[in-house]
């Protein structure tokens, strides 16, 4: 398939031709197959959309569960499993399961997150073979249904702080799991309410009196479909969305587990009570479990880049529709996506979107090779923390921006539930939230960027990050960032000179990077100096990491745009020469140029942008969107959605 002929413009410029079905195999890449068996099911069962609005909260909730267990006998939902347990044996086929489930309902989307990869993944990671022989078959097939009890109402993002105890008995061998106050009780948390038969319960650790901080157990919270005694469960009710999925809270009363409950990766208790760990520091005990549990961030990023695919596939299909108004001395009404704002709202969108497809074909990779002991580098898998959990930030930012302008652009129409956008805002709202606040994933980021991800990384807290990084010299990070490097890099590269900037081509890949890559550069190295001035002025850490916080999200979403970006530009020029690659340039371009103009005040702040520069990138990004606008309808079919997961009757006929 492909899109219009080959067309030439009076400037010389010569129209693409777009094979969809070889742009498709490239964004699906080494995982077409397990990508293709999840479409399959996805129209299998595509009745669910309609039932997620007909059915009351109970039978939708009941739904949602059969259809879980009924992918999960396909295979879908397993592959991040080992093999000797029914699994698949890759987790990078995984997350692309995931992902490409993020096409259909978002409640079995999620549903299958919290089963297979929040309490499956904590069974797999942070537990033994005792554990993995005694839950993992029937947890594979969907048999035995658990939940991953993390977040309290009081303590959300600050897990260590977590008020859940578990205090070991060594007369009996066993611990005992007590809620201490409603501020400890464990809240939100999925598969609760009604299907999950146990419960892996963060909890603080206290043996023979002493704190030994959060470990996990495997405590059971139903029998026979009935809540065990000193286990109180309640309904969280309904939601902005994913009322699919049965969210609940529980508080614990002094439930007694056996020795063995407690997941014992990373350390044990003997049955006389002696706590032992192959990590001495308590600090990077705590950071190391939870890094085993990364792939919920790279699998959530994912799928908020394809829920936006679903919004910009309806949009666009209707804005290749839909007419409005006369141009000109034309009689007939002019199609939406002719006129250049409506250009301007979808298609860098568009662009941003295959940027972000990219950038997760990256951390797919990264999480696969570590997980998979194929890179096991203590600061690769401190690199992937950081970057999961930026490009899970950006990704779901954009998906509620995307989601958004898309049903704007789709006008009454797109109001209407049966068009799917009601479901699609509801449901992913919630992706910028969960698996770590946004905001706070950025500080991950930007933490790891200033301490150069060393090994103390780990042992940091904020103020720990302020210490450190204000006990180097300053001028040590800063080198480190070398601006003045990167200055000297782009005169080699490119003509100008000093004037490089104001001289390059904007087309230049090689311009585009070096102007993100400077920003993320004198960012950094600005946070630094503001860290070492206030610590130098013998003022309180807290006090002066919270002055610099705007700017230390900043430089993180700087350093994140850049390497999504730089995944964009490796990638279009890997590609055979042909149409395909000259679209990609184009969408490469459009990501790149609309990326500088939307924080075209700092560029020019900072002297990397004059004003005719700036209007230059305008005009540059209202001409890119013109050569996209022929191929938009072939690059959002490229994305493989099958035809009812759009389910928009009224806007994509």
């Amino acid at each position: 398939m492909t899109t219009d002929k080959t067309v030439t413009a009076p400037d010389g410029y010569v129209q693409p031709e777009l094979d969809v079905r070889a742009l498709t195999e490239v964004l699906d890449g080494e995982y077409a197959e397990i990508r293709d068996l999840v479409r399959t099911n996805l129209v299998t069962y595509a009745s669910v959309l309609e039932e997620a609005d007909g059915l009351g909260t109970d039978a939708y909730r009941e739904r949602v569960r059969e259809l879980v267990v009924e992918m999960a006998a396909t295979g879908q939902t397993g592959m991040g499993f080992p093999k000797r347990y029914g699994g698949g044996g890759d987790v990078g086929a995984s997350i692309a399961a995931f992902e490409t489930a993020a096409f259909g309902d978002l409640s079995v989307l999620v549903k299958t997150g919290v089963q297979f990869g929040l309490f499956g993944g904590a069974i797999l990671h942070l537990g033994t073979e005792r554990h993995h022989d005694a839950y993992l078959p029937d947890l594979i097939t969907g048999k035995l249904m658990g939940c991953f009890a993390m977040t309290e109402t009081g303590h959300g993002s600050n897990v260590q702080a977590l008020g859940t105890v578990a205090r070991y008995d060594d007369a009996a061998q066993e611990f005992v799991i007590t809620t201490e106050g409603d501020q400890a009780r464990k809240d939100y948390i999925g598969n609760a309410a009604r299907h999950g038969e146990l419960a892996v319960v963060f909890a603080q650790l206290e043996v023979g009196g002493k704190s030994e901080g959060v470990h996990a157990f495997v405590v059971p919270i139903r029998s026979g479909g009935e809540v065990v005694p000193g286990v109180d469960i309640e309904d969280d009710g309904r939601k902005m969305g994913l009322n699919g999925v049965d969210n609940g809270r529980i508080r614990f009363d002094g439930v007694r587990v056996p020795r063995d409950a407690l997941l014992n990766r990373f350390a044990d208790v003997t049955p006389e009570g002696i706590y032992k760990s192959t990590i001495d520091n308590p600090d990077r005990r705590f950071f190391t479990m939870l890094g085993t549990l990364v792939q919920g961030r790279v699998s959530v990023g994912g799928a908020g880049v394809n829920a936006a695919k679903v919004a910009l596939a309806v949009a666009t299909k209707y804005a290749l529709r839909r007419r409005q108004f006369a141009a000109g001395s034309q009689e007939e009404e002019q199609l939406l996506l002719d006129y250049g704002l409506h250009q301007r709202r979808l298609l860098p969108l568009v662009a941003r979107t295959y940027a972000l497809h990219f950038a997760q074909d990256v951390v797919r990779t990264q999480l696969h090779d570590v997980f998979s002991g194929v890179e096991d580098d203590p600061q690769a898998r401190r690199r992937l923390e950081a970057r999961a959990a930026g490009t899970k930030a950006l990704g779901t930012w954009h998906a509620t921006r995307t989601i958004q302008e898309c049903r704007e652009a789709c006008g009454g129409a797109g109001y209407l539930a049966v068009n799917r956008f009601a479901a699609l805002k509801a449901d992913s709202d919630i992706f910028t939230t969960f698996e770590g606040d946004n905001h706070v994933l950025l500080q991950l980021v930007a933490k790891g960027l200033l301490t150069d991800y060393a090994s103390e990384f780990e042992d940091l807290d904020q103020l720990g990050m302020v210490r450190y990084v204000t006990n180097l010299a300053v001028e040590t990070v800063i080198e480190k960032t070398s601006a003045h490097k990167l200055l000297e890099r782009v005169r080699d590269l490119l003509p100008g000179g000093d004037e490089w900037d104001q001289e390059a081509g904007l087309l230049d890949s090689e311009y585009q990077l070096a102007m993100v890559r400077y920003r993320e550069e004198h960012m950094l190295a600005g946070v630094a100096r503001r860290l070492k001035a206030g610590i130098d002025r013998k003022r309180d850490a807290g006090a002066v990491f919270s002055e610099v916080q705007d700017h230390v999200i900043a430089v993180a979403h700087a350093h994140i745009e850049r390497l999504v970006l730089e995944a964009f530009v490796e990638k279009t020029r890997t590609l055979p020469e042909g149409g395909n690659k000259v679209a990609l340039g184009l969408l490469c371009d459009l990501f790149a140029l609309s990326t500088i103009e939307a924080d075209r005040a700092w560029f020019m702040e900072h002297g990397r942008l004059t004003v005719q520069r700036s209007k230059a990138i305008t005009r540059e990004v209202n001409d890119l969107c013109r050569k996209v606008r022929p191929l938009a309808g072939g690059l959002v079919d490229a994305w493989g959605i099958p035809s009812a997961m759009l389910r928009a009757p009224d806007l994509v006929g």
